[in-house]
């Protein structure tokens, strides 16, 4: 079964400040959760552009496990798309879109993705959207400390097409050290 994920941020730049970021796979591990343990395992030659490959290693519930990703549209500096070659879901396209407004960029992200073994995958579908869940609103908290640290508008991330009414906040409510250091609901 597919599902789909859906995010949107605002940040004060224009699309053409922040695309940039998005053209160095280095910065994946800079919005990326530490326990995680993601690393850039081959990066793309050249830089990320359409058609580069990047492979990836990251850490979830203490199993190690590669992922391998190519980029399939690159349109600097409105969107891109990359999408899952080989990894723990059977299907990943995640696009990344960025909206000039009066007010700087909406980002938003569309991910289409399933999982694997279904039917009985399906069955670990709650832990994994929970995962999700907490993975964007890190990677979200993480673009707002970068590039809009006094910024406290909220992030809204959906699933299936159906907001559960759950935004983040960009506003820090533990700190460093806290299980939600960003304010992200789960």
């Amino acid at each position: 079964m597919q599902h789909s994920l859906d995010t949107t941020i605002r940040l004060p730049q224009p699309p053409e400040d922040l695309f940039p970021f998005f053209s160095d796979a280095r910065n994946l591990e800079r919005i990326t959760p530490p326990e995680l343990n993601f690393s850039i395992v081959a990066p793309p030659r050249g830089g990320i552009g359409e058609g580069a490959h990047i492979c990836y290693r990251l850490r979830l519930w203490g199993i190690g496990f590669g992922w391998k990703t190519f980029i399939s549209d690159w349109r600097p500096p409105r969107h891109f798309v990359d999408e899952q070659i080989s990894g723990p879901f059977t299907v990943w396209r995640h696009r990344h879109s960025l909206e000039r407004t009066d007010r700087g960029t909406t980002m938003h992200d569309h991910v289409d993705y399933a999982l694997p073994l279904s039917p009985v995958g399906e069955l670990a579908h709650p832990l994994v959207r929970r995962q999700l869940r907490r993975i964007f609103a890190y990677r979200h908290a993480a673009m707002l400390r970068l590039f809009a640290p006094s910024c406290t508008d909220r992030f809204v991330i959906s699933f299936d097409g159906e907001s559960d009414n759950r935004p983040g906040t960009a506003k820090k409510r533990g700190g460093a050290g806290s299980a939600n250091p960003f304010g992200a609901t789960e």
